[in-house]
Parts: structure tokens; C-alpha cells; sequence
């Protein structure tokens, strides 16, 4: 007995039903068709009573019972057909093939109905039936070599990588929240990319077009506005950013306990900006936000100084910078202590410089080597320690610059809950080497203010963040905000173009560290090796593996399952605007279990478009002239001859006495003194005293008081 597992045998039993079918099929025409037949002789008696007796039966009464016998026995033969397969056939010509043929097969009869002969009729209806017969079984073969598993259908993986998201709307009193559409298995759903805790750094990534302020960064100033926060916007192509702030303000303002004041600062529209110390005295408590505040102004200003920290002709002019700057803070309580008072001072002559400098005891450690390269004729030397740092901040000595640099109409404390604010630097593509250094400083010393406890909740974007540059020592920088300022509510948002373009402005070591740090990730388009890196991020999924072989004799299909890359760098490179991959921090206390995603922000464009067109304009700060920014220009300068004046003067005063032998001489003695010339040399130095410039009379440079700025 053999069983069907038997190949041979399951053959003989195909055969043995393929040819009961036939039989059947041909004792029914044979019937139908007997006179014809008898009329051309091919009956017989022996025949004829077989057939007498089969006609007992009943089996081939009419024309129906017979031919749907036959086709049940044909269709038992090919069940155990195992047919080669061949990819080329489809569906569409097996359905046509059977379909013809049991119309052909069933329809015969009709054919008997004809107006022609007997031998007519019956050549046609055997052709008819053969006909249908044979379209039918061409079908039901054709259908064993038909390849079950579509290798095909989904060439680039699409379906195969795709994975479920969270679809849930998880919404706290700081996250940021976008709709979006995801799919699974090619069926479109509905999703949401709840970033719930934004306070773990929020980078986002995408090249030029890739859609990060249009479906990403206006949604967090829309959102951070309306659930209370303080903000800080650097808006890289002025005004975009700042005119939607400054109008979600406006909508939103009744929803802080303390309405914020808003503040911009740019560098173009001098009626559009309001003035801010970077260098304010109040906020440089030691000698250390000096240093920082140099570092920070050098190395805007020398993005390649990023990589040669350290270097000699580096550190000299960040140092000579540092002394100059915290003179500046310790004359007179700071009242010039600003950036523009720095440069002029820069500027006055080594001799009656290094003169005063010395007179302040905490930078003669900074400005001793200055001092030995001048005292010892080493001017070569000198030039190259100081030249850098003149070069470089001589492209900031303009009076626009010095305008907005030497006000004070707000400090950058922007989450003091006492005073909160909202405020916009504006940028210039086109003037990014000038503006980006001091937009820097800005940063900078922001950072210090923002990143203390008991303030109110804050949140930091920045556009085009490498356009900037906001270093410092280890720590001091981005990277040590991202790590600390989680606990005092400061959210920082990062936009950037590609992982190369971080590395190429702050150096390998501080990319890495801003790419590892941040908890949460949005990239849209991205190529080259930060499509890779997010890649490998993400990590990888289980994947299906569907394989054939295809013989002459079999057909073999393999089915496995394997871990590969969720969202393949490949992918990454090839997202639409709008588009969006990344992954989500979570809170102990609020799970996400599907924290990667990959999906299409949802926005409601005609809705954005009404909403810019009823947008106010970004209002005027005040009116001001050439003849203002000049008179300050001018002012500044005179407060440094001023400041040299007076200094010299007291020298003078203190090596006369030490020379006499005598104390110091009361105050209404040194005015009578202070007409005498300075012939003899400085104390222990061997050189000449320093020349005592003399002050102008012109320009005294009073400010314009009528044309003072006022906050929005």
C-alpha cells in the first residue's frame, strides 16, 4: 500500500484520475454522437452492450452529470501536480484560461441546436467540449506553477520596515506634541511624537528644504508660548522666527502669572532692536566670566581656534582680551565695562597701556607676558601674541555695533520669575563672520543666568545652531547646559543641518558629546555619515527574509527571520519634507514604550497660511538717526581717552611722591600737579613714563536720552 507522501505514487494515482476523466468524457460524446458515429463505422456490438449496461447507471443521462463527472476526475489529477514554478505567471491568464474553458466545456451543447447535418453538428460539438476540456486543464497546470510568496511586490523593503508607534496623545504641562501619520504593513495610522520631556535637549536635524521651522520649530514656540514658558529664540534668517514669536505672544500673553516683555536684538534695523550689554558688570562676578567672555568673542570671531586650544598664538590674545575686559570691570564698579569700550581700549598704544593695565593686581598674571615681550624688544613676538586678537575684533568696531552693544535696556536673566522675558537675535546670512561672534557672546553669558535654581521654566531655540559659536571651558559650553540644566526647567532646542557641519565648528570631541547627550531626536532628510550614525541609534527590528529557488524539477522556499536596521541610513537619505525619524525621552513616571519613530508631521497648511496672513508686524522700539549712533560712536572713544587721562594721572601723581619720598599728595595738591609732563622713567621698569594724551574738547558725546528704547 502505498501513501501519498509518495511521489511516484501520488503520480499514478494523478494519472489513473486524468484518465478516468477522459473516459468518462468520451463514453458521454460517443452517446451523444452515436448515429454519427454508427453512420461512419465505428461501432460495434461488443461496445454497444458494454454501453448498454453503463447507461443503467444513470451517470450519463443528459449532457451535465457527464461532463461535471469528468471535470471533478480531472480536477483530482491536479491536485497532485507539481508543476515548475514560473515567476511570469499570474492569476489574470490561469482565470482566463479556466474561465473560457468551462464556458467552452458547459456551453457545447448549444451547438447541437444548429441548423447543419448530423456530422456537422456533431464534429462541432466534440471540438467545442475538446476545446473547453483542454483551455481547462492548461488552467488547473498552470495553477501548480504559479509561485505562491510575491518576491517582488515590495522591492525596497518599505512594509518590511516598518514598526509599530505610539499613537497616543501624552500631553504634560512641558511637552511638545505634533500629529502625525505613520504606516504599518502598508495601512496608514494615525500617531502623535510626544517628546513629554523636553528638558533632556531636543536636536533637531535635517538638511536645507527638509521642512525644521515650518513642521517642527514654529510648533514648539506655538506650544512653549502657550503652556508658560520664558524664551530665548535665535532666528538665523531675521525676521521669520521673530515675527511668529512675537505673535504667539501676543495670543497667548494672558497665560502667564507675569507677563513677559519681549526683546529683540539685531544689528540691521536699529528702530527694530533694543540694546543689551553682553558684558554687563552686574553679571561678571570674577575673573573667570572674563575669560569665558574672551574665549567666546575669539573664537566666534576664529571658528579654526576650535581645534587649537591651547596653542600659544591661541591663548595669548584670548588672555590679552580677558585682562582688558576685566580692567574695564574693576574701573570705577564697570561703568565701561562693554564690549565697544573694550575695543577702543585695544587700541590705544602699548606704552601707556601696559601702564595701566598693571595697575590692576588681578590681570598682571594675564598681560606679565605682554609686558616681557615690550620691556625685552620683542616686538615680532608681541605683535604675533596681540596682532589676532586686533584683527579679528577690528571687524567689530562699527558704530551700529557699538550702538546696540553699550545699552542697558535689559538684562539676559530671561527666566527671572520676577521679570520674565521673550527674547529674539536676529542674524544675517550674509554677515554671519561679524554678527555671529557677538550673537555668541549674547549666548553665552545668557547661559550663566539661565541655568540657575528657583527660575521660572525656560525654553532655548536655536536655529542653525553652528552658525554660532557658544564654547567655553569644559563644561561652560552647550554640552555642559545639555547635561545640567535639565533641573532648572531649561528646554534646549538644537537645529542643525548634518553631524559634519557641528564637528567642522566645534571641533569632533563637543559634536560627540551634543550628540550623545540629548534625549530627544527629529531628523528629516540627512546624508553621509549622520544618516549613518542616527541609524545605528535607532537600532534594529526583527525582520522577515523570504528567499526561492526555482528548478526544472522543484521549487524551494525559504522563510527566516532576522534583526536589521529599523530605518536603514538609506532611508534617512531619502525622506520627503516633512518627514520625520527620531526617538523620544520618557519620564520614571510616564512611559513611552515605543519611543522610535518614523512618520509624517500632520499640518494643516491652509490654517498656517491664514494664520501668517493675520499676523502683526513686528513693532518699532524707537527712532533712531545717524546722528544718535554717531554721537555714541564718539562718546565711547572719549570715554576711553577719559579713562587713560585719569589713570595716567595717577600714576604720575604716585611715582612723583615715590620719588620725593613723600606721601601722597592730597587731592586739591594733585590738580595743581596734573600740569606737569611725565619726563621721568616708571618705577623699576627703566623706561620712559608714558605719555598722558590729551582730552578732547569736542563731541563730549552726550547720548540722545529722548531716543531710549522701550520694551514690547
Amino acid at each position: 500500500m502505498q501513501t501519498g507522501e509518495d511521489i511516484q505514487s501520488l503520480r499514478k494515482i494523478a494519472d489513473l484520475s486524468r484518465l478516468i476523466s477522459i473516459a468518462v468524457l468520451g463514453i458521454h460524446t460517443y452517446l451523444i454522437c452515436y448515429p454519427v458515429f454508427r453512420y461512419w463505422g465505428f461501432t460495434a456490438e461488443i461496445a454497444d452492450t458494454l454501453l448498454a449496461n453503463l447507461l443503467t447507471t444513470g451517470l450519463f443521462d443528459g449532457t451535465t452529470k457527464p461532463k461535471l463527472a469528468a471535470l471533478v476526475f480531472l480536477a483530482i489529477s491536479l491536485l497532485g501536480i507539481k508543476g515548475r514554478k514560473d515567476e511570469k505567471v499570474g492569476w489574470r491568464g490561469i482565470a482566463v484560461h479556466i474561465a473560457i474553458g468551462v464556458v467552452c466545456y458547459f456551453a457545447s451543447v448549444l451547438t447541437l441546436r444548429l441548423p447543419f447535418q448530423a456530422d456537422t453538428l456533431a464534429v462541432c460539438y466534440i471540438g467545442t467540449v475538446a476545446t473547453g476540456y483542454l483551455l481547462t486543464l492548461v488552467g488547473g497546470t498552470h495553477l501548480s506553477r504559479l509561485v505562491k510568496f510575491a518576491l517582488q511586490n515590495d522591492p525596497f523593503n518599505t512594509d518590511n520596515e516598518t514598526f509599530p508607534q505610539e499613537e497616543k496623545l501624552l500631553e504634560n504641562e512641558y511637552s511638545i506634541n505634533l500629529p502625525a501619520k505613520y504606516s504599518l504593513k502598508g495601512k496608514l495610522r494615525d500617531s502623535w511624537l510626544n517628546f513629554i520631556n523636553p528638558f533632556r535637549g531636543l536636536l533637531v536635524i535635517g538638511t536645507p528644504g527638509a521642512g525644521k521651522s515650518y513642521f517642527v520649530i514654529r510648533h514648539i514656540i506655538d506650544q512653549h508660548i502657550r503652556k508658560g514658558f520664558t524664551m530665548f529664540v535665535y532666528d538665523f534668517k531675521y525676521p521669520d522666527l521673530t515675527r511668529i514669536t512675537y505673535n504667539k505672544l501676543l495670543q497667548y500673553r494672558k497665560k502667564y502669572h507675569v507677563t513677559p516683555k519681549f526683546y529683540i536684538v539685531n544689528f540691521d534695523n536699529l528702530n527694530q532692536t533694543h540694546r543689551c550689554n553682553p558684558l554687563d558688570p552686574q553679571s561678571m562676578t570674577d575673573i573667570t566670566d572674563a575669560t569665558e567672555a574672551s574665549r567666546t568673542i575669539m573664537l566666534g570671531l576664529n571658528r579654526s581656534w576650535s581645534t587649537k586650544i591651547g596653542d600659544f598664538f591661541v591663548e595669548s590674545p584670548i588672555n590679552f582680551l580677558t585682562a582688558i575686559i576685566w580692567y574695564l570691570r574693576k574701573y570705577k564698579d564697570g561703568i565701561y565695562c562693554t564690549l565697544p569700550h573694550a575695543l577702543e581700549l585695544m587700541q590705544v598704544d602699548y606704552d601707556p597701556l601696559f601702564a595701566v593695565l598693571s595697575r590692576q593686581e588681578e590681570i598682571k598674571a594675564l598681560i606679565s607676558p605682554f609686558l616681557l615681550a615690550y620691556q625685552n624688544q620683542a616686538k615680532e613676538q608681541l605683535e604675533g601674541q596681540i596682532a589676532s586678537a586686533k584683527i579679528g575684533l577690528g571687524r567689530l568696531s562699527s558704530p551700529q555695533l557699538y550702538w546696540v552693544l553699550s545699552g542697558n535696556d535689559f538684562t539676559l536673566d530671561i527666566n527671572n520669575p520676577k521679570s520674565p522675558k521673550i527674547l529674539c537675535l536676529g542674524n544675517n546670512p550674509q554677515k554671519i563672520q561679524i554678527y555671529g561672534a557677538v550673537l555668541s557672546l549674547y549666548v553665552s553669558r545668557m547661559f550663566k543666568l539661565v541655568n540657575r535654581k528657583d527660575q521660572q521654566k525656560c525654553s532655548l531655540l536655536f536655529d542653525e545652531f553652528p552658525t554660532i559659536y557658544v564654547g567655553g571651558t569644559s563644561g561652560s559650553g552647550i554640552d555642559g547646559l545639555l547635561a545640567t540644566a535639565r533641573s532648572n526647567l531649561a528646554a534646549i532646542t538644537l537645529a542643525v543641518q548634518n553631524q559634519e557641519q557641528v564637528k567642522r565648528d566645534y571641533g569632533r570631541e563637543t559634536a560627540d558629546v551634543i550628540f550623545s547627550v540629548v534625549g530627544n531626536i527629529i531628523s528629516g532628510q540627512a546624508t553621509g555619515e549622520t544618516a549613518k550614525s542616527l541609524s545605528e541609534t535607532f537600532g534594529k527590528i526583527a525582520q522577515e527574509r523570504t528567499s526561492s529557488t526555482l528548478s526544472s524539477s522543484d521549487t524551494t522556499f525559504t522563510k527566516s527571520t532576522q534583526l536589521d536596521y529599523a530605518i536603514p541610513a538609506s532611508k534617512i537619505s531619502t525622506l520627503s519634507s516633512g518627514t520625520f525619524v527620531g526617538m523620544v525621552a520618557d519620564n520614571p513616571e510616564e512611559k513611552i514604550p515605543q519611543k522610535i519613530f518614523h512618520a509624517e508631521i500632520q499640518n494643516d497648511h491652509a490654517a498656517i497660511a491664514a494664520e501668517e496672513a493675520a499676523y502683526r508686524p513686528i513693532p518699532k522700539v524707537a527712532s533712531i538717526t545717524e546722528e544718535d549712533v554717531r554721537e555714541n560712536y564718539l562718546k565711547i572713544k572719549h570715554d576711553i581717552q577719559s579713562l587713560m587721562v585719569d589713570e595716567l594721572q595717577k600714576i604720575e601723581a604716585e611715582m612723583e611722591t615715590a620719588e620725593n619720598g613723600e606721601k601722597l599728595t592730597p587731592a586739591p595738591q594733585q590738580k595743581k600737579r596734573r600740569k606737569r609732563s611725565a619726563k621721568t622713567p616708571a618705577t623699576g621698569s627703566g623706561r620712559q613714563r608714558p605719555s598722558i594724551p590729551r582730552q578732547s574738547k569736542k563731541n563730549t558725546g552726550k547720548r540722545n536720552t529722548n531716543s531710549r528704547p522701550t520694551s514690547m
